[in-house]
């Protein structure tokens, strides 16, 4: 008996299956040829390929990530200047210890006078060696300060990836076109937008909703509640269909967005940072003149 001639599979049906799965595979192996393929045409393939359960949901999704990461820039993923954790230059080791167990983090900036002023970074675990000697040893922290790599806010997620891999360092400091400190980065930051969100025990459950940049460029939550944002930008947006802002922007896309894409609600746009195949989780938001096509009816109020 052929091995395609089992029992209870008519042989039309036979040919139909065989032509998709063959179909199916000259496209994947098409991928492989080295013959040009554009970032549509692979994702069609790794899409089909879920679908067909020869990759699954999560995988697919690290896939987009990967791809997406090189449109993303520094300043769409880092820790902004006013949420930096710093440990100040003349900060003796009881001061530092509480900082360290407050944060989890286990490196930190060390500043001078201002969160412009970088020192170096120090490392929770190079602080062991103080306490191994039961204070015996006179503490300086300049003794312990690794260098600090700097880095445009343009700088693309994926180059800078690979400078982390190359360098095996796991942050760096974000520099503003002006020279001064606009935030940090880690290896985790960029990780995160291929992988997911990276949650430790460390990791609050609740950070808040809105994180400001600057006075025209915000980082906000979905799950921001819409009062809440009327009540912190004056504006009237209607919460009666829903409840979050990631409610109000799932509405004005029609579809559920991939990071990268942008709509406008009135004088804001927002920008997709992160989402999965269900909703929006993560947005840049930017402020601007009053928008025209593409503003929700919710537009804020006159002042």
């Amino acid at each position: 008996m052929d091995e395609d001639d089992y029992p209870g599979k008519p042989r039309s049906n036979r040919k139909q299956s065989t032509s998709h799965s063959r179909s199916w595979l000259e496209r994947l192996t098409h991928i492989f040829t080295g013959e040009p393929l554009d970032r549509a045409q692979f994702l069609e393939v790794a899409r089909v390929a879920q679908q067909r359960n020869v990759i699954d949901g999560e995988a697919l999704s690290m896939i987009e990530g990967a791809l997406q990461v090189a449109d993303m820039q520094v300043r769409d993923v880092m820790v902004p200047r006013a949420q930096m954790t710093c440990v100040p230059r003349d900060a003796a080791p009881e001061e530092i210890l509480p900082i360290i167990v407050e944060s989890g983090h286990s490196r930190f900036p060390v500043i001078g006078d201002d969160k412009d002023e970088i020192e170096g970074l120090l490392l929770a675990k190079d602080l062991l060696r103080y306490y191994q000697s039961d204070g015996k040893e006179e503490f300086d922290i300049r003794e312990l300060l690794r260098p600090a790599t700097f880095i445009p806010e343009s700088k693309r997620l994926n180059v800078l990836l690979r400078d982390f891999r190359a360098s095996r360092n796991h942050i760096a400091m974000v520099a503003d076109e002006y020279g001064g400190v606009a935030g940090l980065v880690t290896i985790e930051d960029v990780l995160e937008q291929i992988v997911g969100e990276i949650d430790d025990e460390f990791d609050p459950e609740e950070e808040g909703f809105l994180y400001k940049h600057t006075e025209q460029r915000y980082t906000v939550k979905a799950l921001m509640p819409i009062e809440d944002f009327n009540e912190h930008f004056g504006t009237d947006f209607d919460d009666q269909d829903f409840d979050t802002i990631g409610g109000l922007v799932l509405r004005e896309f029609g579809h559920v967005p991939e990071r990268g894409e942008s709509v406008n609600l009135g004088r804001f746009q927002f920008t997709v940072l992160r989402a999965d195949k269900r909703r929006v989780q993560l947005m840049e938001m930017r402020l601007g003149p009053e928008s025209g096509p593409g503003s929700h009816p919710g537009s804020p109020k006159d002042n």
